[in-house]
């Protein structure tokens, strides 16, 4: 299983971007999938994840509201629209997909993408 993220910039504080992760090397059920982040200096942290169908979501608290992670299963592709950024968004994004259950916990994720750098200039 091979998870590619792209689209990660530089954008301004109170500007939006949208970052994707296409999942490839394996079809049948789809993955849970989430979002994390690792600013530097600080460890990896859990933004998003999002159920198989994609009906059920989660969250880090400061996100809510700004984020939404959503799904295409026929494109194999997984999104974060990042609305409202703020400077301390800044970090590489990584996308991460389990067999298992939705989790917070980054060592639930069998599986990475090689990360995405998102950079909001105050």
């Amino acid at each position: 299983v091979q998870l590619q993220a792209s689209g990660g910039g530089l954008v301004q504080a109170g500007g939006s971007l949208r970052v994707s992760c296409l999942v490839s090397g394996r079809a049948g059920t789809p993955f849970v999938m989430g979002w994390f982040r690792q600013a530097p200096g600080k460890e990896r942290e859990f933004v998003a994840s999002i159920s198989r169908s994609g009906r059920a979501t989660n969250y880090e608290e400061s996100v809510k509201g700004r984020f939404t992670i959503s799904r295409d299963n026929v494109k194999n592709l997984l999104y974060l629209q990042m609305d409202s950024l703020k400077p301390e968004d800044t970090a590489v994004y990584y996308c991460a997909a389990t067999a298992e259950f939705q989790s917070r916990d980054w060592r639930s994720y069998e599986y990475w993408g090689q990360g995405t750098l998102v950079t909001v200039s105050s």
